[in-house]
């Protein structure tokens, strides 16, 4: 079964000098999330391709048991599709799964246009959206993780790479041709100059780590689904002056300000780069210094878009994603955002608060659901540590704040406080928990 979709008939001005794009899928019965494609899925991919600068005209999809090892589409379907390029005159087909090398050198040869996968479109937005020193090496970092095994026989693609940024083709962005035509043996060899440079940048993070937690200032993580109104939030909450705009990874940069209460206690509120499904596994890893913030929080801060007809589906991405970065037993408070353009009940619950960052209804209530969560996070503590237990001292040093360690006959006496996560590693370091 195979089902074509044509756009053409959407208003042509908005897309004036826009690649123009057809999206293709395959509906895997086996429903395995790697390698299906569905309509809200579909939806999503065309919202990407919109955000990297192009126009979906149309799309395909095949409801097929499994993936073709050549075509991943069948033979059949893809000649198919190869007419519907010709006959729409695109550019480009991006396929809203993840292609191996081989089947996207097949799929070029057969379609006579640029052939790339959602995975590569997404690197190839974050290359456009980054700005930091730190953000650009952690995506040229992934771009070469996943352009690696595709360097041989790819010579339509890599003819298309040009310098980052600008109004280059979608696909094009990155590391450039030069470059991406050297031999495999030299692009290693850049990966792992990238690899140390991002350790250093890694260091450096937890340098100012231990900085901020000598001071006593508890972190709070914002995680959510990408566009889910984060960094708007931030700015109603912190007056961060941080640029959004409704579009996907709109922000890629992390960003901590500072939160202060009415009582005089403070937080750090830490912006993140937006999740999303199917989540390329270079970003995660080459972002690992950045998201590694998640495991240090001393309170998750859920953003999710209450007006988002998929907010359930988008809420158990991030769910997904956010256990797999964040520290087990983590407490997490969820913040549904753009209240002020919902009719429907909204969630009620201690750990759940509907705001609008537009017009400040639920902002006081948020922060200081915030604040009393914080309070009762923070422990101090009043110990003697033996001797043989010293390496119990050095991580109160880093993850703690140590009011005083005065060193007696019986050991070592350390007053201070710290998060309830640290003071059970304590606890389990002396013997006290399991």
């Amino acid at each position: 079964m195979t089902d074509l979709i044509d756009f053409r008939s959407r208003a042509e001005d908005r897309f004036s000098g826009a690649e123009r794009v057809l999206l293709a899928g395959l509906n895997a019965t086996r429903r395995d999330l790697g390698v299906t494609a569905d309509d809200a899925s579909l939806d999503e991919l065309a919202a990407l391709t919109e955000t990297a600068g192009g126009e979906p005209v149309a799309r395909f999809v095949q409801t097929r048991e499994a993936p073709d090892p050549a075509f991943f589409l069948g033979e059949g379907k893809a000649a198919e599709l190869a007419d519907y390029v010709a006959r729409l005159d695109v550019s480009l087909v991006i396929f809203d799964n993840e292609l191996s090398p081989v089947q996207m050198k097949n799929l070029e040869s057969l379609l006579g246009c640029a052939v790339m996968d959602r995975t590569g479109l997404i690197l190839d937005i974050f290359a456009q959206r980054a700005q930091s020193a730190e953000g650009k090496l952690q995506v040229e970092l992934a771009q070469y993780k996943y352009l690696l095994p595709r360097l041989l026989g790819q010579g339509r693609a890599l003819s298309r790479q040009t310098a980052s940024g600008g109004k280059s083709p979608i696909g094009t962005r990155g590391p450039g041709e030069t470059k991406l035509e050297t031999d495999r043996r030299r692009i290693r060899e850049r990966i792992t100059r990238l690899e140390g440079e991002l350790r250093e940048v890694k260091r450096d993070r937890e340098a100012a780590r231990s900085r901020r937690v000598r001071t006593g200032v508890p972190l709070a993580a914002l995680v959510g689904y990408t566009n889910a109104g984060k960094s708007t939030l931030l700015n109603a909450l912190t007056d961060a002056g941080i640029h959004t705009g409704d579009r996907l990874f709109d922000t890629l940069d992390t960003t901590t300000r500072r939160l202060v209460f009415d009582d005089g206690s403070e937080v750090l509120l830490s912006d993140t780069v937006g999740f999303i499904s199917k989540l390329p596994t270079q970003l995660v890893e080459a972002f690992s210094a950045t998201l590694e913030e998640l495991r240090y929080a001393s309170l998750i801060l859920h953003v999710a878009d209450l007006s988002d007809p998929a907010c359930q589906e988008k809420m158990r991405v991030t769910e997904e994603l956010a256990s797999a970065l964040c520290e087990p037993g983590t407490p997490t408070l969820y913040v549904f955002t753009k209240a002020d353009r919902c009719e429907t009940l909204f969630p009620a619950g201690e750990n759940r608060v509907c705001v609008s960052s537009v017009t400040g209804r639920g902002i006081p209530e948020l922060r200081e659901k915030i604040r009393r969560r914080l309070d009762a996070r923070i422990i101090r503590f009043d110990e003697v540590l033996p001797y043989g237990q010293a390496g119990a001292l050095d991580m109160l040093y880093r993850e703690a704040s140590v009011d005083s360690a005065d060193y007696g006959n019986d050991g070592i006496r350390v007053v201070g406080r710290a998060d309830a996560r640290v003071f059970g590693r304590l606890e389990k370091l002396l013997g006290r928990r399991e």
